[in-house]
């Protein structure tokens, strides 16, 4: 054997493997994103999870450097555009905008449903929180959240509720507060929170429970009474009602939220970023001052504390919809 040619050969095929690796590493770190992203909403333009969507996608953009595009996929309470994106490609080019009624009440009130929360999806961060609140005619004898529970107990048929629709996240913490209290509460859903609140100012119904964006101008103005807000600590929105823990229920706390999920198996490094350009949008003071307008608390966080929530409010949801037997085709 030739040693010269042995070592020559040698030499040559450890560069070409030395290329090759060169080649597949700077592959692997090919900079994200560098194409337009798909933020898909499974509801229809014009509501409020839809606009703080918009809102968060063009500011996305700006600083991701990629369009951020907004795709409505309305159906079936949101199940139809949230499956769309649980089977999408896991490539952090297809996002869905996670609202708490699909996310984490749909699995237990649908008999089927398409797509696995936990499983099929990787939490990006939570957008924020809606707070939701009780609300009466200004002509119900009770006025605060003991006064209308002892009310409701007292008289034959108990006091209606009025939301937006069966199985949203205000017929949850209207059936949670049945159960916690013993309160003889019954849920009228509506096919819009807009009717609702009709029926309630037109005195139809006594209570409604809307999220605080929907109510805050009619108890500004003396047309509605707040019984209480389903936050952890009073609203700045509305600082003189108080909460239902203050009431006396204890642990009570059922906000409506909005978050960024990616189809499970994402990249880690494509969520990270995806994470920290989230949580420097909702640090930025104009974007938390239009979120606010929206009824939505700007809440950054971690993947992880998003991930946690989804496992818990899970859970406690399902209780309560096994409960009181709460069923959709």
């Amino acid at each position: 054997m030739n040693l010269s040619l042995f070592k020559r050969g040698w030499r040559q095929a450890w560069c070409s493997l030395m290329m090759a690796c060169m080649v597949l590493g700077a592959w692997a770190q090919e900079p994200w994103p560098t194409k337009p992203i798909r933020l898909v909403v499974p509801f229809t333009p014009g509501g409020v999870t839809d606009t703080s969507g918009r809102l968060i996608a063009e500011h996305l953009s700006k600083r991701l450097g990629q369009q951020v595009v907004i795709d409505n996929k309305p159906g079936a309470s949101g199940n139809i555009g949230t499956s769309l994106v649980a089977q999408a490609t896991p490539d952090g080019y297809t996002l869905v905008l996670g609202f708490d009624g699909t996310m984490v009440i749909n699995p237990h009130v649908f008999a089927k449903v398409p797509f696995d929360t936990l499983k099929d999806f990787a939490a990006v961060g939570k957008i924020g929180d809606a707070v939701l609140i009780l609300v009466a005619h200004p002509g119900l004898s009770a006025k605060t959240l003991p006064e209308v529970i002892a009310l409701s107990k007292s008289q034959a048929g108990g006091l209606s509720y009025g939301t937006s629709g069966t199985g949203g996240t205000p017929h949850i913490a209207g059936e949670l507060l049945a159960q916690r209290t013993g309160a003889q509460l019954t849920h009228v859903p509506y096919k819009g929170g807009g009717q609702a609140m009709t029926d309630v100012l037109g005195g139809s119904i006594p209570l409604v429970y809307p999220a605080v964006a929907g109510a805050h101008g009619h108890v500004k103005s003396g047309k509605l009474r707040a019984v209480a807000v389903s936050s952890a600590q009073r609203t700045p929105a509305l600082p003189d009602v108080p909460t239902f823990i203050e009431g006396g229920v204890q642990d009570f706390v059922v906000n409506s939220w909005v978050g960024v999920l990616a189809p499970a198996k994402t990249p880690a490094a494509v969520i990270q970023r995806l994470n920290t350009e989230l949580n420097a949008v909702l640090n930025d003071p104009v974007v938390k001052d239009k979120l606010q307008t929206l009824g939505i608390d700007a809440t950054p966080g971690t993947p992880e504390q998003f991930t946690e929530q989804l496992r818990r409010d899970l859970s406690r949801y399902g209780q309560v919809v096994k409960a009181a037997n709460i069923r959709l085709d």
